[in-house]
Order: C-alpha cells, then structure tokens, then sequence
C-alpha cells in the first residue's frame, strides 16, 4: 500500500479540497468533502478528469458519488480511474450507503485520500475495506493533508472530544479595548469587517454571549444574508451563558425562537426563571461548578445536542471563562484604526504570572478587511 501523494496528485487534491467549500454552512455536522476522478495523463500530458462531485447538503449524497456519478453523466466510465477525495471513504450506514461501495461497484481502481476520519463508526475502516478489494490507497502527506484536515477542524473536535470547536471574534481598538469605559462597543469594527461575522454565524452550529451583553445589547445574533444572497446558508442556535436565567421574556432572543433555537446555560438554582424561558420555547442547560467548569459543561451538552462549531462573540467575562477552560481553538481580531484611551478588555480572567506562561498561536495570519485588520490566530489543531 502505498502511503504518500505524487507531485501530479497535489494538483487534484487541491481541486478536491476547492470543491469541499461548496458544502460550507449547509452540511453540519457531516463533515466538508469534495471529489475529483480522473484519468492517469498519457506521457508529456495533464490527467483527464471525467468527474467531480461534493457533500452539498446534509443528508445528501457525498462527494465521491456525486463524483462518480457526475462521470456517468457526461458519458465517462469511472473504471480503472483514480478517485481524489478530501476524507477518508466511509464503509458505514448513516443517512447514505457507504461510499466504499459506490467506488467498488465503479471500478476505481486507485484512491487518494487528504485526511483520516477520526469518528468511531469511520476510522480506517473505508481504506481497509478497499485495500482489501485490491483498490490502491494513497495518502496525502505535508501540506496538502494539513489543509485538509483544516477544512474540517469543527467536525474533528466534534468527533475527538464530544465539543464543538470554538471560535472567539472581537473587535478592538488599536489598544486593545473591546469597548468604551460607558460600555459602547457600535461599532469598533467597519461594515466588511460587520458583514463577514454574519457569513461567519451562518456557518457555524450557535453563536454565543453572556447574560452582560445579552441585556446590554438585546440582540438576536442571526445570520444576515449577504447583498445579494436570497438567505444565508443556515441560521445558527443562539447560546446565552446565564447562570441565574435573567434573560427577560420580551428580548428579541426570546421573541425570535421561531427563526433559530435558543439555548440558556444556567445553574440548576435558577428555578422561575428558567422555568419561564422553558415555557417559551428556550432549551435550559443546566451546568454547575465554577465558571470554567460550567463552560466545558455545557460544550459537552452542546455537542451531544448536535452542535459542531461556536462563534463565542461575548462579552470579556464569558471569553475569559473560555480561555481558562482552554476551549478556545481560533481567536478573530478585528483590529479598527482608532484609540479609546481606556475601556474595556478582550478577557477578563485569571490570566497567567508571566509571558512565559502564555497560551501561543500555533499559526497566525492576517488581512485587511475595509479599513481594519484582521488578525486570526489558531490555538488549537484537531
């Protein structure tokens, strides 16, 4: 068997893994997948390829039949060719039959394959499957298989820990302030900065804050479509941290519960108030322990629920809870070009006794997005 990408494979792979962002924002919890079949190229000459394919939506079709039957269509036979594929092949039931199957029954003769699929039911046992039918398996290796595990960093964690993976978006002034000393945050960042956090919840499973900002704010923390769009790809759950279940009746998150689900994370102590917001279509948590605690609590109750992935959005007291939980995996700094003077933090927390303590990036990059920067950092790579 052989275990690494040619050079002529990388290309393929790479048309693969452009074709897996056609499922974004439509396929959660399943994971992004794209597929490319091809033919070997003659000497001196490109490979041919007679079909591509991706997971579009959940409970559809996945990448490589779609690939597959993309050739059909346009008259190819999939015999004897190589099909490139973000993940892994399944070889178990769900919502589809096992892709193992299709790519036997085709007559595909070789398989490259960008990452591993981490979940229990998968595993390998696609790869074995077709090893053992004699289908040649090659994997990607370098940069192509990190980039393909990347892709699906919300799944993976999903899968590995039973969380949703968690990413922490800010704005912030040229010295670090999130907010003014009054409190007033509208608006820091500017209007593309504004518009690509909407793109951002229409991806992700649930938007989340704490009970300061949900009565501070009263916002609905729904995804808007871009100009130009008839609606965003999903709207996400909306998640409030709130230990005493405060928030009120008449708040737009509760008013709005038809359009997105909403969830409260409370203490079980929160009696009334809890029970009011049941009564109204809320779905309560009920986690205990400290504020870190409560955190990874209710990430476990999140992801039992179905949640792949978390745009934590506020306020500094719920980050700070995050970061000591260490359940932030991706920080996203919208940095404006303006000074506050003074005003309020990022995180508000514990901290570390010295730099030498500090949690680093393990990547970082950066971008112009209208007149701020933004500054993405990983944290943490599943």
């Amino acid at each position: 068997m052989k275990t690494v990408a040619t050079d002529a494979d990388r290309a393929l792979l790479r048309r693969a893994l452009e074709l897996a962002q056609g499922g974004r924002g439509r396929v959660a919890p399943n994971p992004l997948v794209g597929a490319v079949l091809a033919r070997e190229p003659a000497a001196g000459t490109d490979a041919e390829v007679i079909g591509e394919g991706f997971h579009a939506e959940l409970g559809g079709r996945h990448a490589e039949v779609a690939a597959i039957a993309d050739a059909r269509a346009a008259g190819h036979d999939p015999a004897g060719a190589t099909l490139f594929v973000t993940l892994e092949p399944c070889a178990h039931h769900g919502r589809q039959p096992p892709c193992a199957d299709a790519i036997l029954e085709a007559g595909i003769r070789r398989v490259v394959i960008g990452a591993d699929d981490p979940t229990a039911k998968a595993s390998g046992r696609g790869p074995r499957a077709l090893a053992e039918a004699g289908v040649e398996i090659v994997y990607a290796n370098g940069e192509d298989a990190d980039a393909a595990r990347l892709v699906n960093q919300p799944f993976r964690k999903l899968a590995r820990t039973g969380r949703p993976h968690v990413r922490f978006k800010a704005a912030v002034s040229l010295d670090g302030f999130t907010a003014t000393t009054a409190g007033v945050s509208r608006w820091i960042s500017g209007p593309e900065s504004r518009a690509l956090v909407h793109e951002w919840r229409s991806e992700c499973g649930g938007v989340a804050v704490g009970i300061g900002t949900a009565l501070a704010d009263d916002p609905l923390l729904t995804a808007r479509a871009a100009e130009g769009d008839p609606q965003p790809g999903r709207q996400p759950a909306r998640i409030v941290f709130d230990s005493g279940a405060r928030l009120p009746l008449s708040s737009k998150l509760v008013a709005s519960i038809d359009e997105a689900p909403l969830y409260v994370v409370a203490r079980p102590t929160a009696g009334e108030g809890a029970r009011a917001l049941l009564q109204a279509g809320a779905e309560v948590i009920e986690v205990e322990g400290d504020a870190a605690e409560r955190v990874r609590a209710a990430l476990d109750a999140l992801g039992a629920r179905g949640v792949d992935s978390i745009l934590l959005e506020g306020g500094a007291t719920l980050a700070g809870a995050f970061y000591e939980a260490g359940e932030i995996d991706e920080l996203c700094l919208f940095i404006a070009p303006i000074l506050l003077g003074s005003g309020r933090p990022l995180l508000a927390g514990r901290g570390v006794p010295s730099p030498a303590d500090a949690d680093p990036a393990i990547a970082l990059d950066s971008r112009r997005s209208g007149d701020d920067l933004l500054v993405r950092a990983r944290l943490r790579e599943w």
